[in-house]
């Protein structure tokens, strides 16, 4: 068998997240001497209009078999709703900047994550360049620099988002779902920002489900790597650094095991884009996963006839 690789990708959604979660987590991967990249949500947390949700199909067996309410807690699923949603950013800058001076990497998530997530496709191109311009301008003032990388909230991104990068200079983007890093087009557009997708399943859409056991959810997981090829899993603050950071802790001791080296979002960016010339292209197309409610942007059918392996 081939050398496996693996890079790790948090996504912080909430305040709390923030607060509570993204420091255990923070804790978890420094104790096992892994690095990861966290994107982090920096403007209004608005977890409770989520809720309108309810109405599109999976979304309802997902909150049953997540518990959502033990992950996220009743305040956070109040907020936007109930009670104002607390400004993340504004609050937890020294949280955020303390992941940073831990050696981890960081990126831009969004400005308001449910508004992305549940809108991108109803805003205007004024208010897309807009959202993406207030994250970019929130996350200088925090980290004192520029942001180099974002990552969608719920992979949402379209041709306007992608615009939005290429003006702001992003070297990468981890927007998508996919096999390997490529540069994205839509409706006959090549973008500049290179693309590197998730490509295994995130813990939530395994949970409760009866072909993916609790017991055998690490077994499988690593049984996903591919052999020479870069693979990249999306973990969640406040699933991995919450209720399910035992979970966590066996994968990374499995990893280890296996001998499976675990790298850096940044560096693998930083070594694809010194041959940019070998990147496929590919479409980016709107899709569903299992496990996941609602269509996510997907890595679509490439020039090269599949997309490279990493």
């Amino acid at each position: 068998m081939g050398s496996r690789r693996l890079a790790l990708k948090v996504d912080v959604d909430t305040e709390r997240g923030t607060r509570i979660h993204v420091p255990a987590l923070a804790r978890t991967l420094r104790e096992a001497g892994v690095p990861a990249t966290f994107f982090f949500s920096l403007g209004p947390d608005r977890t409770g209009r989520a809720l309108r949700r309810v109405f599109r199909p999976g979304f309802a067996s997902k909150v049953r078999r997540t518990n959502v309410l033990a992950i996220y807690g009743l305040r956070t699923l109040l907020n936007g709703v109930l009670v104002p949603g607390p400004q993340i950013a504004g609050r937890h800058a020294g949280i955020l900047r303390s992941v940073r001076d831990a050696g981890f990497g960081v990126a831009v998530h969004c400005w308001d994550h449910v508004r992305w997530q549940d809108e991108l496709c109803r805003m205007s191109d004024e208010e897309v360049h807009r959202e993406l311009g207030k994250a970019f301008e929130c996350f200088e003032h925090v980290f004192r620099a520029r942001a180099s990388a974002a990552g969608a909230a719920g992979w949402q991104a379209d041709a306007r988002s992608l615009a939005s990068y290429d003006e702001y200079g992003l070297a990468w983007a981890s927007d998508t779902r996919g096999t390997g890093p490529f540069r994205p087009r839509v409706g006959g557009r090549v973008f500049r920002t290179l693309q590197i997708p998730t490509t295994l399943p995130t813990l939530d859409e395994l949970l409760g489900r009866p072909e993916h056991p609790r017991e055998r959810l690490v077994e499988q997981l690593v049984g996903c790597l591919r052999p020479d090829a870069l693979d990249v899993m999306t973990l969640h603050a406040e699933i991995e650094g919450g209720r399910e950071r035992p979970m966590l802790q066996r994968l990374l001791a499995a990893l280890a095991a296996e001998r499976v080296e675990i790298v850096r979002l940044e560096d693998e960016a930083a070594r694809l884009l010194r041959e940019p010339e070998r990147l496929p292209v590919c479409e980016l197309i709107e899709a569903s996963v299992p496990g996941r409610s609602g269509t996510l942007a997907l890595q679509g059918p490439c020039d090269s006839g599949a997309a490279r392996r990493a």
